[in-house]
């Protein structure tokens, strides 16, 4: 019987390339270079310390530390081991993680050694039996504990429905809730993707995204090891570091964000980017205005892409053929995807296929909830198929608007502002109306001089009146989370008195 863990299948890769270069970290105050075979080790060497803290299959490991070449060997270690991996965002306060640890219960937790006084007594009161250190640089007690073992060399035997990763939503309604990840829901995934995007062991991946997070830890990470491609690891994301790293390099993952900074530095030209083979967005949806002015400054259509948390990802527009800017393009092989409600109307996006999680940690009457009778899961998001599959997005569906009775997805509003001269991006929202039951606001980020009111009547008059903004807010920058989603429910609160007075 074949070894259905995830691991399985990224050893035989190192295996068969021991030498080829995997991590080229790019930091000046830390040059490191590990190749598969250095990976394959370390990672063993994680597996040995944690299996000396009597850590065994099915076990939650909880981590919450900085990028670095041992916390990626971690995950893998972690991985081979049969240990349930929970990777959480380096920001959350002792309040969100005291959650997250009391959720998912973990025999051990991995935190930075300058959070270690303030978090450590707290986890132990919870019933953690370990909690240890690692650091950006790469050492700590966990590390020390490795040096002391010698490495586990095996893989354990996992079935594919066996849980490899509990990832935490971003909580933007109510508290986080875990999406239980199994190893066919990685594998499946990753082998799609390598393929769906042409990768070879040719390819050279820039990496610039954080590691707690479906995006730069799976998305990433796992579709370059599949080929054995040298991947240059970035602490994070700074412009002046990946133009200097782009010569190098054939692929780039990113956020939206990644690219609009990008195009802010004026010395980013065509010339930067013509040794790459292909530029991925997603995470949150790239702007029409930033698709176009990235093909105008360097001849690249970036390929936009969909997924979430629980499913991984979803829909992909195609490498080779029309990448359409505002669109997200066909479902993954092997992925379903349609839209509930009336035919040709925006409704919610279902997926089924072997991508989707298997619920939610200790939640099952939210896991009942995110799917269909059928078996769809139910995404949340809202979109439209077109005649030959390709899916638009319209954005959240708690995003949408009722006003008068009248739903109004903003999506369709903003389009029209952010191609405004003198608009650099805007974000729409509702919030409470006592005669509408919401009305419509827009926030706008101004780039240079903002248009004037009747710029703005003129731009939005293709629009229905129920579906125009009753007011403007200028602000300097949109409130972001750390994969660069706009935070809505941040704004609806800031202005939820806009229309005390009337």
């Amino acid at each position: 019987m074949s070894n259905e863990n995830f691991f399985a299948a990224l050893k035989a890769v190192y295996d068969g390339a021991p030498d080829k270069p995997f991590l080229t970290l790019i930091d000046e105050s830390r040059p490191c270079r590990l190749s598969y075979g250095d990976m394959n080790t370390l990672s063993a060497e994680m597996a040995s310390s944690l299996f000396h803290l009597g850590a065994r299959p099915g076990d939650r490991i909880v981590v919450q530390v900085d990028k670095s070449p041992e916390n990626v060997a971690l995950y893998l270690g972690a991985m081979r081991l049969g240990l349930v991996y929970v990777p959480l965002n380096t920001a959350y306060t002792a309040d969100e993680v005291k959650y997250f640890i009391e959720d998912a219960g973990p025999k051990i937790f991995v935190c930075t050694r300058e959070r270690h006084d303030e978090l450590a007594h707290m986890a132990k009161e919870i019933g953690v039996e370990h909690v240890l250190t690692l650091g950006e640089d790469g050492a700590g007690t966990l590390r020390d504990t490795a040096f002391t073992v010698e490495p586990i060399n095996v893989v354990e035997p996992r079935g594919k429905d066996d849980l490899a990763v509990i990832l935490y939503t971003s909580g933007t309604t109510g508290r986080s809730k875990g999406a239980m990840l199994t190893h066919e829901n990685l594998a499946s995934n990753a082998k799609t993707l390598n393929a769906l995007w042409g990768f070879s062991g040719e390819d050279v991946l820039l990496h610039a995204l954080p590691i707690f997070h479906i995006h730069g830890l799976f998305v990433a990470l796992h579709t370059a090891m599949l080929s054995a491609c040298e991947i240059l690891f970035l602490p994070k994301f700074d412009a002046g570091a990946v133009r200097k790293a782009l010569p190098r390099a054939s692929v780039m993952m990113g956020v939206p964000t990644f690219y609009s900074r990008l195009l802010g530095e004026k010395e980013f030209t065509k010339d930067d980017a013509a040794h790459m083979r292909l530029f991925i967005s997603g995470s949150a949806p790239l702007t029409v205005e930033a698709f176009n002015a990235f093909e105008a400054r360097t001849g690249h259509r970036i390929l936009e892409r969909y997924g979430m948390s629980e499913a991984g990802m979803i829909a992909s527009n195609p490498l080779e053929g029309e990448r359409v800017a505002g669109t997200v393009g066909y479902a993954l092989p092997g992925i379903s995807v349609r839209i509930a409600g009336e035919n040709g109307a925006p409704g919610e996006v279902e997926v089924k296929g072997p991508n989707i999680c298997a619920g939610y940690w200790n939640k099952p009457d939210k896991t009942e909830e995110a799917f269909t009778e059928d078996g769809w899961f139910k995404t949340g998001d809202v979109g439209t198929l077109d005649g030959d599959g390709r899916l638009t997005l319209a954005g959240r569906e708690k995003d949408l608007i009722i006003a008068g009775g009248f739903n109004i997805y903003p999506v369709e509003i903003e389009q029209i502002l952010d191609a405004l001269p003198g608009v650099a991006e805007s974000a729409v929202v509702g919030v409470h109306h006592a005669d509408m039951g919401e009305g419509v606001i827009a926030v706008i980020v101004a780039d240079g001089d903002p248009p004037d009111d009747e710029a703005l009547a003129a731009a939005l008059s293709s629009l229905a009146k129920f579906k125009r903004p009753r007011k403007f807010f200028p602000m300097d920058a949109l409130p972001r989370n750390t994969m660069g989603k706009v935070q809505k429910q941040v704004l609806r609160e800031e202005f939820k008195d806009a229309f005390k007075n009337g």
